[in-house]
């Protein structure tokens, strides 16, 4: 078998040195070597002025769907893309009621909604080394064409009147009393906004500066291909383990060594020109862990197993890889008036998933709606910005699964630990049934399903427990125990708000605006949205 070098030198695209570029990063995350943030972002005392836009966002990909949706109300929306705005080729996957809400929202109709699915499949399977196998419909199993998606958006959001700038790389921002005023990498009058929004991803200059050097608590490493020669089939793995707890070899040489270990997990779907296969893992920022290099050597000598065919015959389309950072302060309030952190540039979603796609997609609508009573009622202070990306328990109770599924730097575990609570966790969750499993397979966390989940947990494998709170913790546990009850809380809040929406719709607008942020929160924090999946139900006011 050929070098991972030539190997990964051989796939169209060269990927090689942006993995290493990517590679040259993790190294710095895991030495604390990272730069000091330049501030990009200062303030002003003096007044801007009449602003020449409503909005300007700034990051393309996801921003786009936020922008067709504000444009679609009628504000002044310009966007900023450091490059051409255009999807990669590489499918999003992602479930029919989720791309629901582009068609609610009148920026895609229902036959660009059909013709930008370019694969569907079912059922998918979850599995784990040593346990049974589960099979789900209906979650993750379509593939969204991002090309075509992004395309149709682009143009709904031009002829909407918005105004897009290719080209323009956000460089610098100044707040104002009355606004913003942006500059960019190009030679042009400076941008001048009422609201400026951040939807540039985790490597955001605002997000760096906002955060302050901090450290990412985990990481998710994902490496993968789109490879013809392995047979597409007509269903999709969402978590499968062929393995328990292995080594990672570590450089090579008389320098190499195994001594840390991590479980992997495997993620494959049917696409439309070939199947898409993922290998993952989390970790802590230990020197110890593996380089992007070596989870894709990894990748390479196992996935002739896992796909059941013999490597010569796989022809690899296009190389995947990333770092997916989570922090635990998230979702991510900036402290300056008149901006706001959207998509993964919020660190919104789940620390166990690697695409922010789907949580924009789960809060486009609520965003939308947000954004346009902060603009109507002109409340774009920092207290008013930070409403609309409120702490979610939902969300922060699913760090304690995160370390579970993972190993910290020399922690010595049982091999078939984490594959025996999962295989445990998920049989519990099937036998509940679908209103306990399809939530958290589409990371919404809610409290009595997970209430249940645990209980059962205990009852079935009472020797899992203090093992698990051995490899977590008593710290992170004494955490989790706060956040599973504010999950209560936010669950029984979120049934009050039938009553507090008639009463609050007497108020003034802004206390009006602010307690309708509030019953969000309840709402997206207690995962009540997803019983109106999609549907805008949970959002429809006057």
């Amino acid at each position: 078998m050929q070098t991972l070098t030539d190997w990964l030198s051989s796939i169209p695209g060269h990927p090689l040195p942006q993995l290493r570029a990517a590679d040259q990063r993790w190294k710095a995350w895991r030495s604390q070597s990272l730069p000091s943030p330049n501030p990009v972002v200062t303030t002003s005392l003096e007044s801007l002025g009449t602003p020449d836009w409503d909005v300007v966002i700034c990051g393309g990909t996801l921003g786009i769907l936020l922008g067709a949706a504000l444009a679609k109300q009628g504000w002044r929306v310009a966007l900023l893309e450091r490059g051409e705005l255009r999807g990669r080729q590489q499918e999003w996957n992602t479930s029919r009621h989720e791309l629901q809400v582009l068609v609610e929202l009148d920026l895609l109709t229902p036959d660009q909604l059909e013709t930008a699915i370019a694969s569907e499949f079912n059922p998918n399977r979850i599995a784990f080394a040593g346990g049974a196998e589960f099979w789900v419909k209906d979650v993750l199993n379509v593939g969204v064409s991002p090309v075509y998606l992004l395309d149709c958006l682009k143009q709904r959001f031009l002829a909407l009147g918005g105004q897009l700038l290719e080209h323009h790389p956000f460089e610098r921002v100044v707040i104002h009393p009355d606004g913003a005023c942006l500059w960019t990498g190009q030679q042009q009058p400076a941008l001048t906004t009422r609201l400026m929004i951040d939807a540039m991803g985790h490597g955001s200059p605002l997000v760096a500066q906002a955060r302050s050097g901090q450290q990412p608590e985990a990481v998710c490493l994902v490496v993968g291909t789109c490879a013809q020669g392995i047979p597409a089939g007509t269903t999709g793995d969402l978590m499968v383990s062929l393995s328990p707890i292995e080594q990672v070899a570590h450089g090579s040489g008389h320098g190499s060594s195994h001594e840390q270990r991590n479980q992997c997990f495997w993620e494959a779907f049917p696409a439309k020109d070939g199947r898409t296969t993922y290998l993952f893992t989390y970790a802590d920022l230990s020197p110890a862990q593996p380089s992007l290099e070596d989870l894709f050597e990894q990748y390479r000598q196992q996935l002739p197993a896992y796909q059941g065919v013999d490597f010569s015959a796989i022809q690899a389309q296009r190389a995947m890889f990333g770092l997916f950072p989570s922090y635990r302060h998230s979702p991510l309030v900036l402290p300056w008036a008149r901006t706001l952190a959207v998509g993964d540039s919020s660190g919104s979603q789940s620390p166990l998933s690697f695409g922010g796609f789907g949580a924009m997609l789960r809060h486009l609508h609520r965003l939308q709606v947000g954004v346009q009573d902060a603009l109507k009622a002109d409340s774009l202070s920092q207290a008013d910005l930070a409403l609309l990306q409120p702490y979610q328990p939902n969300l922060s109770v699913t760090w304690l699964f995160q370390r579970a599924m993972s190993v910290r730097a020399h922690q010595s575990l049982d091999p078939n630990q984490i594959n025996l609570l999962l295989s445990t966790v998920f049989g519990a969750m099937q036998d509940l049934g679908d209103p306990v499993l399809r939530p958290f397979l589409q990371d919404v966390v809610q409290f009595s399903p997970l209430y249940q989940t645990l209980l059962q947990v205990s009852l079935r494998s009472p020797g899992l427990i203090p093992k698990i709170l051995q490899q977590v913790g008593p710290l992170a546990l004494l955490d989790w125990m706060g956040h599973f009850a504010a999950l209560g809380a936010y669950s029984a809040l979120s049934q009050t708000q039938p009553i507090l929406q008639v009463w609050s719709d007497r108020l003034p607008q802004t206390q009006r605006d602010r307690w309708r942020r509030r019953m969000d929160a309840w709402t997206y924090g207690s995962g009540a949205d997803f019983s109106t999946a999609w549907s805008g139900k949970a959002l429809d006011r006057p």
